[in-house]
């Protein structure tokens, strides 16, 4: 843990800046998020991107502030609005990778390394592997079909030293403007290829497996002076507060380079989108003040799952959806076959080059391997699939030993993929390079191999090697977990729909009190300042609709009552099948089901329950499609089926938004006590446990938001709605009780810092009784008590609390700020009485 050299937000709130909602916009939202209690806006990439981006992750110029929101200038005055009203700015900073955009010359950089090749000096900027085919060109896969099909299409305008392609133009290499097309094409520092290539013949690394995408060596002193040039001066001046970083694993070395970013920016408060799994921790040697909060989500959202119920709901599904085993009838089988198809097939180009390094080190090595290409190619999948979290990290001292235990248990089951033990040895090879040691290192080493021996025998060539295998194996670590866990296990496995949310493991959906005291007693000892979230722009569903969702766990037969009580109705059918994609989808119709059900049943057949205005089942349906897209056993982005997909929209149209709907109404309107403790308990510990917690935009409200682009619309207030509350107007509804409960803890936060901050402190403080387990209450610095219901519904079922009690923390007296309630400290009041009112509490001490 680094700790800020200036003060850490007490509370940050995200806005998702686009032409829609530009640096203006939030400007006059200002006043209002100043009022709701907030220390900090989090604002989305402010860096030029693409025209019309929605998110700002594809920076075109990081010498510029992106005129579409206002420019330099919009940014400067926001920021001065924001001062003005006591708060600060936060930007998302994207070091990994640029746009490839349409046209290209939109990227200066890149557009230089397409006219001159190598010789560029930017060519130093961009992760391309210029001896990996092509006759030393970048592969550039933009063309609609094969090269032969598309030359009609081509125009080469001479004077302008260009060549055309539909809305693509491209930089002509000095001295070829004037050759046949064909001699011309092969004459480019770039070969223009058919899109389908980009997944076995590409020679840049992307951001995951999206070519439009390129990546950024940051890891070059040059590079990152001029890519943060430009926000690195907007902190010297005041404007920018602190930074959250994107995709941290994408980079070659991402402690060296926060390392760098903390000395630049004076130690501002900065927080990373590392996704940590199980029981991973965060590197403690990183510079940075912690992690964007996925794992926090995970901790809250795990206490309101019921073990037994989610246990029995799987049962139900099971037989619903009578899934394969690793087609979502087991979660682990699940994730390992998703990871097989996306090491084979869309990261093909990423393992090929490794194949051809690790090839290339192996001759050198003083006892060559003889390792076929084909036994290394086994060998990195197979350990690549095995590996639990998203990247080892081999230049990082404090994780050597973790990391060399984790690859060692995932060689163990590599090596029983080869038929022959003695190809096996490809494994080692691997496994050692890996973790940056020379192939004939002892085990016992953890260093990167460049020890004085190794150097000794090593030449340069082969110390690059080595140091670009490592870096590249935990790249490409990190894309395939992503995409075989995040976007395509995550779709196969629906048991839970809240369980399928970034940083979760659907296949243990639920956590006891025990281990969320655990994990923020952890928290506040290590990272007190860490970033914690519970909504962004990338969770595929709201905190909102999980909390909804989360209810079923406690309900499984009522939901399968409800499925059942529709018979043939409750699956979608599929027509006479589309290219063997079968006659029905059980699998889809159980999400689609779920999803409706999170969002807000249909009350008339078009309007969500709880949801904002608008036809429901024009934000389900996409949401759907873009599921069954992401799991791929039916249709997928790059091979659709419109039969089926047509099939999917008109049964979600019928179905979940439709006429059929009504059970899920009815369901809707038995679950809402339940619902509202679930939202309410969540949101009450998000805002009061260790960390610094992040609101996204609309989330101080009930927020139902499903993937992209639902999550990403521009953000509403109502400003109108706080001033009545805090006039003293009841709250009427489940969003108004929260946007009452979400001022009140931000407020306090902000009023009482050190309650909350890095020498804080914080103490569960356990219910006493039957129902004990119902209730997580923690006491933060002797000063804030936090109490909260869990597993509402189930609670009922068994009576309620009965006789037990929470004995609130000694001193006092003790004031409940939602209902000006006092209770004399040390006293045990009775839970019946205390949540007499709502199901959480937010007392303070005097």
């Amino acid at each position: 843990m680094t700790q800020p050299s200036s003060p850490s937000p007490t509370a940050t709130y995200r806005l998702q800046l686009q032409p829609d909602f530009p640096f203006a916009a939030a400007e006059r939202a200002v006043p209002h998020l100043a009022e709701l209690g907030v220390s900090h806006l989090h604002l989305s990439p402010v860096l030029e991107s693409v025209p019309g981006s929605t998110h700002g992750y594809d920076v075109v110029d990081h010498s510029a502030v992106r005129a579409e929101l206002g420019g330099e200038r919009g940014l400067r005055q926001l920021a001065a609005t924001a001062r003005a009203h006591g708060l600060g700015l936060v930007v998302d900073l994207v070091p990994n990778h640029m746009a490839v955009p349409q046209p290209a010359g939109l990227n200066g950089p890149l557009w230089d390394v397409l006219r001159h090749g190598p010789a560029s000096p930017y060519a130093r900027w961009f992760d391309v592997d210029w001896d990996g085919g092509h006759d030393g060109r970048l592969l550039l896969p933009v063309l609609g079909g094969p090269l032969g099909d598309e030359l009609p299409h081509f125009v080469v305008a001479a004077g302008d030293g260009l060549l055309r392609y539909h809305d693509h133009a491209f930089p002509l290499r000095p001295g070829t403007e004037e050759l046949p097309l064909p001699r011309l094409l092969a004459s480019q520092w770039y070969r223009l290829a058919w899109w389908r290539l980009a997944r076995s013949e590409l020679n840049y690394r992307r951001f995951f497996t999206i070519s439009e995408l390129i990546g950024v060596r940051v890891e070059d002193p040059e590079v990152f002076d001029a890519t943060h040039r430009t926000v690195l001066r907007l902190v010297r001046d005041g404007v920018i507060d602190g930074l959250r970083i994107d995709h941290p694993d994408g980079l070659v070395d991402p402690g060296g380079y926060l390392a760098r970013l903390h000395e630049g920016t004076g130690g501002r408060w900065t927080v990373v989108e590392k996704i940590l799994t199980g029981d991973e921790r965060l590197p403690a040697s990183w510079a940075c003040a912690g992690t964007t909060g996925y794992d926090a989500l995970r901790h809250i959202d795990g206490l309101f799952v019921c073990p037994q119920g989610s246990g029995r709901l799987f049962s139900h599904y099971r037989d619903f959806v009578t899934p394969l085993a690793d087609e979502g009838g087991d979660w682990e089988e699940t994730v390992r076959r998703a990871a097989y198809e996306v090491v084979t097939h869309d990261l093909a180009a990423e393992v090929e080059r490794l194949v051809r390094t690790a090839a290339r080190i192996s001759g050198r090595a003083p006892r060559p391997g003889d390792h076929a290409p084909w036994a290394l190619r086994q060998a990195l999948r197979e350990l690549l699939v095995r590996l639990p979290v998203y990247r080892p990290y081999a230049a990082d001292a404090t994780r050597a030993a973790t990391d060399a235990a984790m690859l060692g248990r995932a060689a163990a089951g590599a090596r029983g993929a080869f038929r022959v033990p003695e190809e096996a040895r490809a494994v080692d090879l691997i496994h050692d390079l890996a973790l940056g040691r020379c192939p004939d290192e002892p085990d016992g080493d953890g260093g990167h191999g460049d020890t004085p021996d190794t150097a000794d025998r090593a030449d340069r060539a082969d110390r690059a090697d080595r140091a670009d295998f490592a870096a590249r194996f935990a790249q490409t670590a990190s894309a395939l977990h992503a995409k075989s866990v995040e976007d395509t296990a995550f779709y196969r496995y629906p048991v839970l729909l809240s369980a399928c949310e970034v940083g979760g493991d659907p296949g243990e959906p639920a956590l006891g009190p025990d281990a969320f005291h655990a994990y923020c007693a952890r928290v506040q000892r290590d990272w007190p300042t860490t970033g914690t979230v519970l909504s962004t722009h990338d969770t595929k569903r709201s905190a909102d609709v999980r909390a909804r969702i989360a209810v079923l766990s406690e309900c499984p037969d009522r939901w399968r009552d409800v499925l059942g009580s529709m018979a043939e109705a409750a699956v979608c059918g599929v027509g006479n099948g589309v290219d063997g994609a079968g006659p029905a989808d059980p699998m889809v119709s159980w999400l689609a089901w779920q999803t409706a059900f999170g969002l807000g049943a249909p009350a008339d057949g078009h309007t969500a329950v709880g949801a904002p205005p608008g036809d429901s089942w024009g934000r389900v349906a996409p949401a759907v499609l873009k599921a069954a897209r992401e799991a791929g056993l039916r249709t997928s982005w790059t091979e659709p089926r419109a039969d089926y997909e047509e099939a999917v929209t008109e049964f979600v149209h019928s179905g979940p938004c439709g006429p059929l709907g009504a059970p899920l109404a009815a369901l809707d309107a038995e679950l809402a006590p339940f619902v509202r403790a679930n939202v309410l308990g969540a949101a009450l510990l998000h805002l009061t446990m260790p960390g610094v917690p992040d609101l996204y935009q609309g989330s101080e409200r009930l927020h139902t938001a499903l993937v992209d682009p639902d999550n990403r619309a521009p953000a509403r207030f109502r400003p109108e709605l706080l001033a009545e509350l805090d006039g003293g107007v009841a709250p009427l509804d489940l969003s108004a009780e929260k946007l009452r409960l979400t001022a009140t803890a931000l407020r306090l936060r902000r009023r009482r810092p050190e309650w909350f901050g890095a020498a804080a402190s914080y103490e569960p403080v356990r219910a006493e009784g039957p129902a004990a387990d119902h209730c997580v209450a923690f006491c933060r610095s002797g000063r804030v008590v936090t109490v909260v219901t869990r597993l509402s519904l189930r609670l009922v079922e068994t009576g309620g609390w009965w006789d037990t009690g929470l004995r609130l923390p000694p001193g006092g007296p003790w004031r409940e700020l939602l209902t000006g309630r006092e209770v004399p400290g040390g006293a045990l009041v009775g839970l019946s009485e205390l949540l007499a009112d709502a199901p959480v509490a937010l007392f303070a001490a005097g």
